[in-house]
């Protein structure tokens, strides 16, 4: 285990500075694991010890009336089982529950791989399974050497780092679930949401699985809430979105605080890799087995994709008749700019669409109730920018509307991808104006494909009810909308 390996002084390290291995192989007596965490715990006498309470278990005990008898998966030719794997039964029956059988190809190809304590750089797109390979990873290794010796808090095992507060929400979802039958304890830090409530929890649990964005965790870090020295695990999730939207810099002062990559495991994964990435990569990893995965299609077949060709001022009457029609059962409607998804959520409410808004500028704890509403049923339409493109993972959705085709194509492949999940059909339908026109080709390219562009039927124009729109305060000018109808000034 690496945490016990090398709990050790920089010196110590340097003169003792093992081959690279994976961790299974690696090899330490109770002694000489004893005496490297008392050396680490004396280093920092600061942090807070856990008072009270049980201490956190391996859950390597806990469903024993459950067995792999439960789970019977028969052998197919080229496909793996997580019965081949040899992982703890307690992650097995939470695999089982989920209604797995067999891995994704990205997982059977890096699980044998990560398994054994190797670094990975894993190329694929999302919704092809990388979140569940890097957390059974994490959690088989967390529960087959479980930590031994005297516990600090905020002090991580295992470190997550994820471009937005939504995909650091669904990582930390999918983790809770992996680890039902196990008290591992997962953390979340993220901004917008309360930073006492998130300390407070830190300090009276242990952390072993830590998923956080970049900028709060350094929040953490620097007011010496939260301590990476001990991380035994590293995930750098969404890496070419990192890039985008400026994190390396932040992600960079995060990873010097880890220990050095000869002494941890990295799993690095992205959608694509420019030579910016690949330079993260050298620097991040240690010899690490590269898997990439090719999807058949870039965008999948489940999702029927449409073109209408409107008028600005068509759109919203477009949206709104769309959304009368019987076989909307959901829909997610993305714009690009934060101004034109308020614009839009404030009509969609005069108009008596129940609806939530999910972007930037919303408090985390409320874009936390958004999703909850809108994955429950209790609103109909998310309005969202492509903060929701990525990192929601939500099935069920019927439709996803580009109210305002995306400024980057790759962001068209993530939007289509929230509808047609789990085996189910979806559609996809965008606006093409005079704006978004030359946005077509670039899509187009990217897809392999020609979208066939139409104009809508003449029912779906009709002019929506006259409404009046409330507005809220600082928007006097309703920029990035149009109104819903003839709607009414607001006096």
């Amino acid at each position: 285990m690496i945490g016990k390996l090398f709990r050790r002084s920089a010196s110590q390290d340097e003169a003792q500075k093992p081959e690279k291995a994976p961790r299974a192989k690696r090899d330490m007596s109770a002694k000489g694991a004893a005496s490297a965490m008392d050396k680490s715990a004396s280093t920092d006498k600061s942090r807070p010890r856990r008072r009270g309470g049980k201490r956190a278990k391996s859950g390597a005990g806990q469903g024993q009336s459950w067995s792999l008898d439960d789970f019977k998966v028969p052998q197919q030719k080229g496909k793996v089982r997580f019965h081949d794997l040899d992982l703890p039964l307690p992650l097995m029956h939470a695999i089982h529950d989920l209604g797995f059988q067999y891995c994704s190809p990205i997982q059977g190809r890096s699980l044998p791989h990560t398994l054994n304590g190797h670094d990975l750089v894993g190329k694929a797109q999302t919704g092809t399974g990388k979140t569940a390979a890097f957390l059974i990873t994490i959690i088989d290794d967390l529960l087959k050497n479980p930590f031994e010796g005297e516990r600090y808090a905020g002090e991580a095992r295992a470190l997550i780092i994820a471009p937005t507060r939504e995909l650091v929400m669904q990582i930390a979802d999918d983790a809770k679930a992996l680890c039902k039958y196990t008290d591992l304890e997962i953390h979340t830090l993220v901004g917008g949401m309360d930073y006492q409530k998130q300390q407070r929890r830190l300090h009276e649990r242990f952390v072993d699985i830590l998923v956080a964005t970049p900028g709060r965790l350094l929040d953490f870090a620097g007011n010496r809430d939260c301590y990476l020295d001990q991380v035994e695990i590293l995930v750098i999730d969404e890496a070419d979105r990192m890039l985008d939207m400026g994190f390396i810099p932040q992600v960079r002062r995060i990873v010097r605080q880890t220990p050095r990559k000869t002494h941890r495991q990295t799993m690095f994964f992205s959608a694509t890799f420019t030579p910016e990435v690949d330079a993260l990569v050298d620097q991040w990893t240690e010899d690490p087995v590269v898997v990439e995965i090719q999807p058949e299609r870039v965008a999948t077949d489940t999702v029927e994709q449409r073109v209408y060709l409107v008028a600005s001022e068509e759109k919203y009457p477009l949206l709104y008749n769309i959304l009368q029609s019987d076989e909307v059962d959901s829909l997610i409607v993305f714009a690009n700019r934060r101004d034109q998804c308020r614009c839009l959520h404030e009509h969609l409410i005069a108009h008596g669409i129940s609806a939530g808004l999910l972007s930037g500028e919303i408090a985390q704890n409320k874009r936390v109730r958004t999703l909850e509403d809108f994955k429950s049923g209790k609103t109909k339409v998310l309005v969202a920018t492509d903060v929701a493109g990525r990192g929601i993972h939500i099935d069920g959705i019927s439709h996803v509307v580009n109210f305002t085709l995306p400024e980057e194509p790759e962001d068209y492949v993530h939007r289509i991808g929230r509808t047609g999940r789990a085996g189910k059909t979806g559609t996809s339908i965008s606006f093409a104006c005079e704006d978004d026109a030359m946005r077509l080709e670039p899509i187009e390219q990217l897809l392999g494909q020609k979208l066939k562009c139409e104009v809508p039927p003449e029912a779906l124009l009709a002019a929506p009810p006259e409404v009046e729109v409330q507005r809220r305060s600082g928007d006097r000018d309703g920029r990035g909308g149009r109104r819903a109808g003839r709607s009414r000034p607001r006096r």
